[in-house]
C-alpha cells in the first residue's frame, strides 16, 4: 500500500514542485487573454490527428512483434491498449506499460511476461532512434544545447567532480554487492522456479525482433510513430503568433530536448516538459510570457486529448469483448506461462 502511494504521490509532487517554481511569478491573466483572444485553437485540434495515428501505428507495430511468438491478438485490442496506456501514465508514470500487457493477457490470451518482453524490445528500438536523433541535433545545434545545460547547472566541472569522487564508486559497489546477495538468497526460495519461467517468457518476447517476418513494416511504423509525435508538437506552434515564426529545425531541436527531459517520471511529462519548452523557446527569442503560455495551454490541451483517447479506448475495448460467445483469438502455439485469465489453447 505504501509503495503504491509513493508511486502516485512522488511524481505528482515532483511535477507540482517544478510547475510551481516555473510559474511562481507568472501572470495567469495574460495566459487567459492569449487563450481567449490570440490563439487559433483549430491548430491544437489538428495536432490530435497525428498523435492519434501515432498511437494506432504503435498498436499495429506491437502485433508484428507478437507474431513470431505465435500470438494473434485482435487489432482493435492492441490499439485500444495503447490509448489506455497513455491515459494510465497520467495517473502513475510508466504504469501504462503494465496496463498494455494486462489488456492482451486478459482479452487475447497473451502471457504477460512475453507481452512485456516484446514491449521492452519495442522500447529499445525507440530509444535507439531517439538517441540517433538527439545526437544529430546535438552535433548540429551544439551551442543551443550548451545554453540549455547551463540553465540546469550542469557543466563539465560538476560532471567531472561526480566521476572523480570516491563516494560515487562506493555507492556503486554497495549496490552491486546488495544485488549479488539478493540473487543468492532468491535462488534458495521456492519462488525462484516461477520467476525463472517468467524471465524466460520475458526473454522470448525480447528476442522476438530477431524472428519477426515484417521487418520493413516494423521500421516504417517506428518512423511513422515518431513523425506523429513531432507533428503533434510542431502543429501547436501555429496556434500563436509568437511561435508560428519558429522554423521546423528549431522545433526539431526543442523536440529533441523534450525527448531527453521526459525520461523523468512525471504525469504526462508535466514539469520537465514545461521547463524544456520554456527554456528553449526563450533561447530562440520568444518572450518568457509567450513561452510560458504556450507550454501551459498546449500541454493542458494535449493531456486532455490523451484522457479522451484513453476513455474511448476503454469503452471500445469493453464493447468489443463484452460477448462471451466471441472468444479472443488464441495463440498459434503455447510457450512459457499461460495467462491465468485465458483457458483457450490450440
Amino acid at each position: 500500500m505504501l509503495k503504491n502511494t509513493v508511486k502516485i504521490i512522488f511524481p505528482l509532487l515532483l511535477a507540482g514542485g517544478l510547475l510551481f517554481w516555473m510559474y511562481r511569478d507568472f501572470d495567469f491573466s495574460e495566459a487567459k487573454r492569449i487563450f481567449l483572444q490570440e490563439m487559433n485553437v483549430w491548430w491544437l485540434v489538428a495536432s490530435l490527428v497525428p498523435i492519434t495515428l501515432s498511437h494506432v501505428m504503435r498498436g499495429l507495430r506491437w502485433l508484428i512483434t507478437l507474431e513470431p511468438l505465435g500470438y494473434r491478438p485482435k487489432r482493435g485490442d492492441s490499439i485500444d491498449s495503447i490509448f489506455i496506456a497513455y491515459a494510465s501514465n497520467i495517473i502513475i508514470p510508466r504504469v501504462g506499460e503494465v496496463s498494455r500487457c494486462a489488456v492482451l493477457s486478459k482479452y487475447d490470451g497473451v502471457p504477460f511476461s512475453k507481452a512485456l518482453g516484446t514491449l521492452v524490445a519495442e522500447r529499445l528500438v525507440d530509444m535507439l532512434l531517439v538517441l540517433v536523433f538527439v545526437c544529430a541535433m546535438l552535433l548540429t545545434q551544439l551551442d543551443v544545447f550548451v545554453s540549455l545545460f547551463a540553465r540546469t547547472g550542469t557543466n563539465e566541472a560538476s560532471l567531472k567532480a561526480l566521476l572523480m569522487s570516491p563516494k560515487t564508486y562506493l555507492v556503486v559497489g554497495v549496490v552491486l554487492i546488495a544485488f549479488a546477495l539478493l540473487w543468492i538468497l532468491l535462488k534458495r526460495t521456492v519462488l525462484f522456479t516461477r520467476i525463472k519461467q517468467m524471465v524466460r517468457g520475458f526473454v522470448d518476447g525480447l528476442l522476438s525482433l530477431r524472428t519477426m517476418h515484417r521487418k520493413g513494416m516494423f521500421i516504417l511504423y517506428t518512423i511513422g510513430i515518431w513523425i506523429g509525435y513531432f507533428l503533434e508538437f510542431y502543429l501547436a506552434f501555429f496556434c500563436f503568433s509568437f511561435t508560428a515564426e519558429l522554423s521546423m529545425v528549431q522545433a526539431l531541436v526543442i523536440f529533441a530536448a523534450i525527448s531527453l527531459a521526459i525520461i523523468i517520471p512525471t504525469p504526462n511529462g508535466a514539469g520537465p516538459w514545461h521547463f524544456v519548452v520554456i527554456s528553449m523557446m526563450t533561447l530562440y527569442g520568444v518572450s518568457q510570457t509567450g513561452a510560458s503560455s504556450f507550454a501551459l495551454i498546449v500541454h493542458a490541451f494535449q493531456t486532455l486529448g490523451v484522457v479522451l483517447l484513453g476513455a474511448y479506448g476503454w469503452v471500445a475495448l469493453q464493447m468489443r469483448n463484452k460477448r462471451k460467445d466471441q472468444p479472443p483469438l488464441t495463440p498459434l502455439k503455447e510457450e512459457g506461462l499461460q495467462s491465468p485469465m485465458s483457458n483457450n489453447k490450440i
